[in-house]
C-alpha cells in the first residue's frame, strides 16, 4: 500500500477541495457541449490548476478545446485524462463531467505530492471522445510522448477495475445515382435510396455470421428531399465494434461487400470514408488494475469479479489507443441511475446527484492513491520508465 504519508497527504487535498471539484463537475454538467465544441468546459477544468500552478499549454496538437497542464520535473511523468463533451440531445449521458472533476482532484492531489515522488503530474484535457477521437489526434500530435502511464476513469452503473472496451471504427457511406420524376419517367433515374435499402438488407443478413464481439449499427443521415423525385444522392453513417483490431479489420472488410452490393445492384455510384479514427481496444495494466481495485474496497465499493471483466465490455473509447502505447487504466466508477446505463436521459440527470458526486471525490481519491503506489513501488516504477524508454 502506499506510505502513510503521500496517501493521506492526496486524500486530504481532494477532501478538503471537495466543493471546488463538486461545483465543477456541476458547472460543465449544466453547460454541455459537443465534440471541438467545448470551450467552457476546456477553460473550466484548467481553472483550478492553473490557479495551483500548473503550467498550461493551450490547444495542443492545433486543438482549441484541448490542453496540457504540468506540475513539477520529477522523473516519472504521470498523464490524468480529462475529458469533457457531452452528447447531442441527452447532454452529459456518460458523465463527462465526473470525468473531468475527477482528473482535476487527481492533478491537485498529486500535485502536493511531486516533489516528494519525483513525480511530474500532467493534466491532458482530451476532446472529443464521444466523437472525434480526441486522444488519438493528440497522440499523433505528440502530446503523451513523455508520459511514462496513463490515468482516467469513467461514470457507469456498476464499478469495474480492469474496464474493457471494442475496437471500434466509423465510416460515411454516400451513394450517388440520378434523379428523375417518380412517376412521369422513374426509368430514367438511378435511385440513390434503394441503394441503401439494399446494402441494410445485405447488413441485416450478415448478422447472423459477425463473430462473437463484432457489432455494427447505423443510421441514415441524407434519405432524399422529396418523395416524387428519384434520390440522386443518400448518406448513411455505420459504427462497427469488435474485441480486437484484427477482428475489427475482418469486419470492415464484409462491411465493405455490403456497402459495394448497394451501389452494384442500383447502378449508383458510392464511396465510403472514415468520419474520425479508429479507436483500439482498452488493454488495462494489470498491476495498476489491482492498485485500484484494491482502492475500490478501501473505500467500501464493490468491483465485478475480475473472471467476469472480459465479459463486460462498454463500449468503445480513444483511451484504447493510449493503452496500446503505454501502460495505463479507465476503471468505471459507478453511479447510481436507478436502473438507467451510460447513453440514456436518466443516467444524464444522474450525473449530477450526489452517488456522481461522491464518484468525483472518491475516484479521484483513488486516481491519486494509485499514482502514489507505482510511485513508491521501484520495481513497478522501473518497469513503466523502462517501457518508456524503449518506447522512445
Amino acid at each position: 500500500m502506499p506510505t502513510d504519508t503521500a496517501a493521506a497527504t492526496v486524500e486530504d487535498v481532494v477532501q478538503r477541495r471537495r466543493g471546488d471539484l463538486v461545483e465543477l463537475s456541476h458547472s460543465i454538467h449544466a453547460e454541455p457541449e459537443l465534440a471541438f465544441a467545448e470551450h467552457r468546459s476546456c477553460a473550466k477544468t484548467q481553472a483550478l490548476v492553473a490557479e495551483r500552478g500548473f503550467r498550461i499549454t493551450a490547444a495542443p496538437g492545433g486543438l482549441d478545446t484541448a490542453f496540457r497542464a504540468d506540475f513539477g520535473s520529477g522523473s516519472l511523468v504521470i498523464g490524468i485524462c480529462a475529458e469533457y463533451d457531452a452528447l447531442p440531445g441527452i447532454g452529459h449521458a456518460c458523465g463527462h463531467n465526473i470525468i473531468a472533476a475527477s482528473a482535476v482532484g487527481t492533478a491537485l492531489a498529486l500535485a502536493e505530492v511531486a516533489e516528494e515522488l519525483d513525480l511530474t503530474v500532467v493534466l491532458l484535457g482530451t476532446p472529443a471522445e464521444e466523437s472525434g477521437g480526441g486522444k488519438a489526434v493528440l497522440l499523433e500530435a505528440g502530446a503523451f510522448d513523455d508520459l511514462a502511464a496513463t490515468v482516467m476513469l469513467h461514470a457507469g452503473p456498476i464499478d469495474i477495475a480492469r474496464a474493457r472496451s471494442l475496437a471500434l471504427s466509423q465510416v460515411a457511406v454516400e451513394y450517388t445515382g440520378r434523379e428523375a420524376h417518380a412517376a412521369v419517367a422513374p426509368y430514367l433515374g438511378l435511385n440513390a435510396a434503394d441503394a441503401i435499402t439494399v446494402s441494410q438488407v445485405a447488413i441485416g443478413l450478415l448478422r447472423q455470421q459477425l463473430a462473437p464481439g463484432q457489432m455494427v449499427h447505423g443510421i441514415v443521415t441524407d434519405g432524399g428531399q422529396a418523395t416524387n423525385v428519384i434520390p440522386a444522392r443518400t448518406e448513411m453513417h455505420y459504427t462497427m465494434r469488435a474485441n480486437d483490431a484484427g477482428s475489427l479489420s475482418e469486419l470492415e472488410s464484409r462491411m465493405a461487400d455490403c456497402f459495394l452490393a448497394g451501389a452494384v445492384a442500383t447502378g449508383c455510384g458510392h464511396q465510403v470514408r472514415a468520419t474520425e479514427p479508429s479507436y483500439l481496444e482498452l488493454t488495462p495494466d494489470t498491476w495498476l488494475a489491482e492498485v485500484f481495485r484494491a482502492e475500490m474496497v478501501r473505500v467500501g465499493r464493490t468491483p465485478v469479479a475480475a473472471e467476469f471483466e472480459a465479459a463486460m465490455p462498454l463500449g468503445s473509447t480513444d483511451m484504447g489507443n493510449v493503452t496500446q502505447l503505454m501502460p495505463g487504466i479507465h476503471p468505471i466508477v459507478g453511479i447510481d441511475a436507478e436502473g438507467a446505463s451510460i447513453h440514456q436521459p436518466a443516467f444524464a440527470a444522474a450525473a449530477a446527484g450526489p452517488s456522481a458526486d461522491k464518484a468525483v471525490i472518491e475516484g479521484a481519491v483513488m486516481l491519486a492513491r494509485t499514482v502514489v503506489q507505482l510511485a513508491e513501488t521501484p520495481t513497478e516504477r522501473d518497469r513503466v520508465l523502462a517501457a518508456k524508454a524503449a518506447r522512445r
